[in-house]
């Protein structure tokens, strides 16, 4: 049968069609030549993510091998890479001397903790401290391992006890300027002065920490901090040889929560007033916590002979449970370490709005509540809310030594309702 014109034209342009797809197919290239369109399938450049692991990098976790190179060289990487880095310091023991983890980093890191790092005990390598991560938005320090300062070999250079110019042993592990920052699951022990150092910093969380050292240690506080804001510890077991935790000036919107806290000196705020231009404590909550022997509870502690005028406020204790603590509530405004300030009586701190709710337990001396204020600035709104703390002893009864503080107290134990 003959085709008419337009069909004609359309078999020519179907046949054109097939032959051209065959061509193509035909130059096509094969196998593991073929090339991929790379730009749909690679991430873009903040959207990558990679490892720095230290034993890649000459790290021996023998105990022995001098460590610092490989791992300030992993930081280094982590640090300048964008997206999601992670510094891996995997099982083994890693002896190191100083450890600078300065920022800014183009991405976030995270510090995986596995291994046990080891701080040496040669005093001479230290400028400052040990390990100084400063100036990093971002951070993430987790894992199982531990940080050991060895200070059982050097507490004894420490002679802060004798004199206020003393030389400083290295702290283990200081954020400085660091906003937004997780320190979750791992240990500190043994630090050489304070375990963990919290500085000009914003946003951080420290969470299922375990913080030992022997109760005799010197200065070895748990978790310091100061000029930082919105700090929050929770779930966190600490036994030292000083203040578990101290907060220091310029803290605000700090939150304590399961902390368990014992030998050590207890949950305190302060010293307050020992430098000049120290600024406000405000807005600190201390919950559901329990101090088992320590030589305070809960505690604010300031010079009489303050270099600063500054301000303590809006502090609330709830829920927290004394076993065998000597001193369970105090506030001390004459606080004088080791008898080597002045006592002039010029306090220059004042000390408000203090709420203690649900403070429960037994006190190993009779003072189960001391609130030694200053007679020219008194403590003013403090409120005891069922307060009931018992002397251990038999000997001796339950009591407290309120001076120059004033506010209220409701359902306490009789012994201790002295405002």
């Amino acid at each position: 049968m003959a085709l008419s014109g337009d069909n004609t034209l359309r078999v020519f342009l179907f046949l054109a069609m097939v032959v051209c797809a065959a061509h193509a197919a035909k130059e096509a290239p094969k196998g593991k030549d073929e090339k991929k369109d790379d730009s749909a399938a690679a991430p873009g450049p903040s959207g990558g993510g990679g490892s720095s692991d230290i034993s890649e990098l000459g790290a021996k976790g023998d105990g022995k091998t001098d460590c610092t190179k490989a791992l300030n060289e992993a930081w280094t990487a982590a640090c300048g890479k964008e997206g999601a880095q992670t510094l891996t310091i995997p099982k083994g023991d890693y002896l190191t001397g100083p450890l600078n983890f300065t920022g800014p980093c183009k991405g976030s890191v995270t510090i995986q903790l596995d291994g046990n790092l080891l701080g040496t005990t040669d005093l001479k390598a230290y400028k400052t401290n040990w390990i100084e991560i400063q100036h990093v938005d971002n951070l993430v320090i987790t894992g199982k391992g531990t940080i050991d300062g060895q200070g059982k070999q050097v507490w004894d250079s420490n002679k802060c006890a004798q004199k206020y110019d003393c030389k400083i042993l290295p702290n283990s592990l200081v954020l400085d300027y660091v906003n937004n920052g997780t320190v979750s699951g791992i240990t500190l022990l043994n630090s050489k002065f304070f375990h963990m150092n919290v500085f000009q910093c914003k946003g951080i969380t420290i969470k299922d920490v375990t913080v030992t050292a022997p109760g005799d240690s010197p200065n070895t506080d748990g978790i310091h901090m100061g000029d930082s804001s919105k700090v929050t510890i929770t779930d966190t077991t600490i036994g030292v040889g000083d203040d578990c935790i101290s907060i220091g000036p310029g803290s605000t919107e700090i939150n304590i929560t399961g902390v368990t806290c014992g030998p050590g000196h207890g949950i305190s705020i302060g010293s307050l007033g020992r430098y000049k231009d120290e600024k406000d404590v405000t807005d600190v909550n201390v919950k559901d916590c329990t101090l088992k022997k320590s030589t305070n509870g809960v505690r604010i502690k300031s010079y009489e002979d303050a270099a600063s005028t500054l301000t303590c406020s809006k502090v609330h204790y709830e829920n927290i449970a004394m076993e065998d603590v000597a001193n369970p509530i105090i506030i001390d405004m004459k606080y004088c370490p080791n008898k080597i300030c002045t006592k002039n009586g010029a306090s220059k701190v004042t000390i408000k709005d203090v709420t203690y709710k649900n403070v429960t337990g037994t006190s190993s001396t009779p003072e189960a509540v001391s609130l030694l204020c200053s007679e020219k600035l008194p403590c003013t709104g403090v409120t005891m809310d069922n307060v009931k703390v018992e002397f251990k002893g038999t000997n001796n009864k339950t009591m407290a030594v309120c001076n120059n503080a004033k506010g209220s107290a409701t359902g306490c134990l009789k012994e201790l309702a002295c405002i």
